[in-house]
């Protein structure tokens, strides 16, 4: 073995599998890869835990790669993934691994582009087909034969797959292949829901344990800043003006939040854009192909239009809302500090998330340190910082190739070199005056309005709002509360989204739902209720658990 193919070669893999990872820059593998690849090119079933950055598609790629027969036109190996970004993500590293494999082609399927070309490609023998679950069962409609020459599967991300509700999709996919096949399933977490596809679909299978979560975000620097609901514009604005990034990707909790801030960033000079999921997927594809090429610096985004995201630009994560749960908090860092490189994430923490904050802590295993807003003469020092390095190249040959222009100008204006030197610089900074009083002027740390959640004389007007008496009740209905409100970006679409879905109830047979700030009231039918209770017992909103338990109104 050469040092050149590193620790790549002694796992058996094929040379030209090897090849193509060093190429990427990659030396060694990584412990995921090194426990995994021996036991996927045994043939065996896998179960492998282990946290999004840690190396895992290169753990399932490569040795997949390995055993995929280039002469055979058709389907081979099947790769789940839960979110289009995800899948095209997968697809992308596969087809990097397999550049010096001649023959070898591979498909992305997933919704928000058109069947027909999907479907061309696997018909045409791509061997390789990474696909979201969803599409990959409106092509089984059209044609169940699809999959009938796949002989291994991949399962990625197999928890966040069922948290969006793809079992059913899952267990129709399982059927329309064969029993032979061999499947390895990847999950950051092991749920009874996991553990039982395993159970059903896996056999014998090796299990891979890798890293907790305290170990996936060592590389990264976290901290928090405690801010006001509403200081959080002006708050991220201000870290903009002193943090340096190279690209940088804001998770925010709704689609018009992600238009909101990245317009304010766009009106203040920043190369921004916004990426939800109401964005067209051809346009979300340019949004991230342009914060990869340097045409764009920041994007601002939602969790589930980010998942997948894989930038080596991004050198900061902002968490300008507060994640619904440590798993997601722990994905969102993930996406900078990547494969070994530095990263730095902030989170912007209101006075009610404090407590999410420990747990965050306590999941984690990490202490987020706290710091502090920029204070104006930060602000100030960094703009002066950023002038200097932008004309310091500047000045070495100036006075040879503009001395005599500047005699002219001077003498044709009737001012000193250095009223000149000022106009100049004024035009330079588009008029913006640096100086502490005028940053102090421009961007008030503290808002004008008394903040909610620290002033005690806005108590009241709470406490009226929240315990106001409940609308009367319906005939033949019971009242239920739970302890999700709008703080916690529920609103009653979400509520009746939740309850019907996992209810079994037609829409008339729900009642009222009142969203108040700390909780929400929600009318169902009084007969069978308890048994209803029961089988909404583990439903989750918005990544928390429901909880409804019958309201008792004193």
């Amino acid at each position: 073995m050469t040092q050149e193919t590193g620790g790549f070669a002694a796992l058996g893999l094929n040379p030209n599998i090897v090849a193509a990872v060093i190429a990427t820059g990659y030396e060694e593998p990584s412990a995921i890869q090194q426990q995994s690849i021996p036991i996927i090119l045994e043939g065996h079933d896998m179960i492998g835990q282990a946290q999004t950055g840690t190396g895992k598609t290169a753990a399932f790629a490569l040795p997949i790669l390995n055993r995929i027969d280039p002469s055979k036109r058709e389907p081979q190996a099947l790769i789940l993934a839960p979110t289009r970004e995800l899948a095209l993500q997968v697809a992308t590293a596969f087809e990097t691994y397999a550049k010096q494999m001649p023959g070898v082609t591979v498909v992305a399927v997933y919704g928000g582009a058109p069947m027909g070309p999907q479907l061309k490609a696997i018909r045409n023998g791509a061997q390789i087909v990474v696909a979201t679950p969803g599409r990959l069962c409106d092509h089984l409609r059209r044609d169940e034969k699809v999959l009938a020459t796949v002989n291994h599967l991949v399962l990625d991300e197999a928890d966040e797959m069922l948290k969006l509700g793809f079992m059913d999709d899952l267990e129709v996919i399982f059927k329309a292949m064969p029993e032979s096949r061999q499947t390895v399933l990847f999950s950051a977490t092991l749920p009874q829901s996991i553990r039982a596809i395993a159970e059903r679909h896996l056999k014998d299978p090796k299990h891979v344990k890798i890293q907790s979560k305290t170990q996936t975000v060592t590389a990264i620097e976290q901290a928090h800043l405690l801010v006001h609901a509403d200081q959080k514009t002006s708050a991220v604005l201000r870290l903009l003006e002193v943090e340096e990034f190279d690209a940088l990707i804001a998770f925010v909790r709704t689609k018009q939040a992600t238009l909101d801030l990245a317009s304010a960033l766009e009106a203040k000079g920043y190369k921004a854009a916004a990426l939800n999921g109401d964005i067209a997927q051809n346009q979300r594809e340019r949004v991230i192909d342009s914060l990869k090429d340097g045409r764009l610096d920041i994007v601002v985004a939602t969790d589930v239009a980010a998942r997948g995201l894989d930038v080596p630009r991004i050198t900061h994560v902002f968490n300008v809302d507060m994640p619904y749960d440590p798993e997601s908090y722990v994905h969102r860092i993930g996406r900078t500090g990547r494969a070994g490189r530095e990263g730095r994430a902030l989170l912007l923490v209101t006075p009610r998330e404090r407590r999410m904050l420990q747990v965050i802590e306590r999941v984690t295993g990490q202490k987020v340190a706290e710091v502090r807003l920029p204070n104006a003469q930060a602000v100030l020092d960094a703009r002066i910082k950023k002038l200097t390095n932008s004309l310091a190249p500047l000045v070495g040959d100036a006075e040879a190739t503009h001395g005599d222009l500047l005699d002219r100008l001077t003498a044709d204006i009737g001012c000193t070199p250095r009223a000149l030197a000022a106009a100049l610089l004024r035009k330079a900074t588009n008029g913006q005056a640096l100086t502490l009083e005028a940053v102090e002027r421009e961007q008030p740390l503290v808002p004008t309005s008394a903040p909610r959640e620290r002033t005690s004389g806005d108590r009241p007007e709470r406490g009226d709002r929240e315990r106001r008496a409940p609308m009367p009740l319906g005939e033949g209905r019971a009242r239920c509360r739970t302890a999700l409100g709008a703080r916690d970006g529920i609103a009653a679409k979400n509520l009746l989204g939740a309850i019907l879905n996992e209810g079994g109830l037609a829409r008339e047979a729900i009642g009222r739902i009142q969203v108040r700030d700390s909780f929400s009231l929600v009318e169902l039918p009084e007969e069978g209720l308890e048994k209803l209770l029961a089988k909404l017992k583990d439903t989750r909103v918005a990544g928390k658990q429901l909880k409804l338990r019958r309201y008792r109104e004193d």
